[in-house]
């Protein structure tokens, strides 16, 4: 019978949800939505020296907000509850036990002190194979003065016990065949002092306990593989070992290694999904939906990067993702960070999204740069009238904000060196005109009146622009004057003119 899918998102509660971590989110959530199958949100708490408060509770809502919801969390519950792997601390040590009694785990007493001499002493000092035989553990102590040290509650770890001249080998469903050479793998650490599982336990156990199909995780962890199929076998569960997804790494700009935060701190661009805010320093770290990224963009924009349908679509939405997502269409290779094209995106989200969708967002925008709304039927308007000139929300602040308030600055330097007398008067009587009509009409009756002072439409184009919006930029301008309605030209006019001359 065919595994029933079950795959979960498992991250660590130390600090913001970088974009590769939502990306994971991501492939799992698509996965399971298209097999029927079940997506579950599991806290990785373990480390409780790296636990941040907030954290846990901030990536819920960036998986809210990017609209990948969980079938089971900490929150929702769950048949296999709980989901918060420091509530599950009881069930980790019989395993750990286990592991020493069939001889494929052993106790290690070494003190804190102890290792880091060996590290000052071997700087590239690995605790496996060459060294463990010199290390204090119950490899190298006799029985009964290991039995006395445990009696004793003596702190000490539980390290698996890597095998000498081994291949471990695995299919992975992108990469294909994987082998590791055990003798290059350290003997590392299951159980801590604290009697915490660290990850290689934890992720194991749970992921059997939770009956996991397919674990999708980053490249980052390859190396953690041949530890992890070890325990799979030695717990006489391999039958049961999920299927391996490893995703490309989310590269640099320039390609040369790992995306992180400080590239985004140096480059200018957000990598965290949300705004993050270290409850220690107080240091705030932008993310993608404060600076005005759209869900369904940045959902897009993740999915792109390292995957495709086989065909030039670019714009997807989740329910589209969820169609035609498929594992063989994802690339071994790392996929670069593009913040233009991030942005490019997000501006064909906002291209074709209803204005009435967008306003909140706008308006909200708005409100934070000090315009106050009151009608919203003219802020859409406003909204369709700008959008396709908006890469980010923030921009309608300034592609929209002089449709609620009169500019005040002038870019003068433009206008003024064609100025003269003649564009003076041809404006006086433009504000002494009835303006009626449509835009179509206002049109006609600028370039009548045009003709009848002797000047070319074309010159006082710009002028006109810059007196109603303050610079070169926005939509049709009489498009503009007909929101802004004929007394509020009128009075930008004579306000622009007394600037120009």
């Amino acid at each position: 019978m065919e595994k029933k899918v079950r795959v979960r998102f498992a991250p660590s509660p130390t600090g913001g949800l970088h974009l590769g971590g939502v990306r994971t989110a991501l492939f799992n959530y698509l996965f399971a939505r298209q097999h029927q199958g079940t997506f579950i949100l599991r806290v990785e708490d373990t480390d409780q020296t790296r636990f941040v408060p907030g954290a846990e509770a901030y990536i819920a809502s960036c998986l809210e907000w990017c609209g990948i919801k969980p079938d089971e969390s900490p929150d929702l519950g769950g048949p296999f509850a709980p989901y918060r792997q420091s509530e599950r601390k009881a069930s980790y040590r019989q395993y750990a036990e286990r592991l020493v009694a069939s001889g494929h785990a052993y106790y290690a007493f070494d003190t804190p002190e102890e290792l880091d001499a060996k590290r000052k002493a071997a700087p590239n000092f690995l605790y496996g194979q060459a060294t463990r035989m010199e290390m204090r553990n119950s490899l190298t102590l006799d029985a009964a003065e290991v039995q006395a040290l445990l009696d004793a509650n003596t702190p000490h770890v539980v390290r698996i016990k890597i095998p000498e001249n081994e291949t471990v080998s695995f299919h992975d469903l992108i990469r294909g065949h994987v082998s590791f050479d055990t003798n290059l793998v350290d003997d590392k650490v299951l159980l801590k002092a604290d009697g915490m599982p660290t990850y290689h336990l934890a992720v194991v156990a749970d992921d059997r306990a939770m009956e996991i199909s397919h674990v999708f995780r980053g490249e980052e962890w390859l190396p953690s593989a041949p530890i992890h199929i070890l325990l799979w076998r030695y717990l006489g569960w391999e039958d049961e070992m999920p299927a391996w997804v490893h995703l490309p790494l989310i590269l640099k700009p320039d390609g040369n290694g790992k995306l992180s935060k400080r590239d985004g701190d140096r480059l200018g661009f957000p990598v965290y999904a949300q705004n993050w805010t270290d409850p220690k320093t107080g240091d705030l770290t932008k993310g993608f939906r404060e600076l005005g990224f759209m869900p369904e963009a940045f959902v897009n924009l993740l999915a792109m990067l390292g995957w495709n349908d086989g065909t030039d679509q670019e714009i997807f939405s989740l329910d589209e993702l969820v169609e035609k997502f498929s594992l063989e269409r994802i690339s071994k290779a790392g996929a670069k960070f593009d913040y233009e094209k991030a942005k490019w995106y997000n501006h064909e989200w906002i291209k074709k999204t209803p204005a009435a969708t967008l306003a909140p967002a706008v308006k909200t925008a708005l409100t934070a740069a000090g315009i106050e709304i009151a009608d919203n039927e003219n802020l859409f308007t406003v909204i369709e009238l700008v959008k396709d000139r908006c890469n980010i929300i923030s921009d309608f602040v300034t592609q929209s904000a002089y449709f609620f308030v009169p500019p005040k600055e002038y870019d003068v330097a433009s206008v003024k060196p064609k100025w003269n007398e003649q564009k003076t008067a041809f404006f006086e009587a433009y504000a002494a005109s009835p303006m009626e009509g449509t835009a179509q009409a206002l049109e006609a009756e600028f370039k009548a009146l045009a003709t009848v002072h002797q000047l070319k439409p074309g010159e006082l184009m710009l002028p006109f622009r810059v007196m109603l919006v303050g610079g070169k930029f926005g939509p049709g301008v009489f498009d503009i004057a007909i929101l802004l309605g004929k007394a509020e030209v009128k009075n930008r006019i004579k306000a622009a003119l007394a600037a120009f001359i």
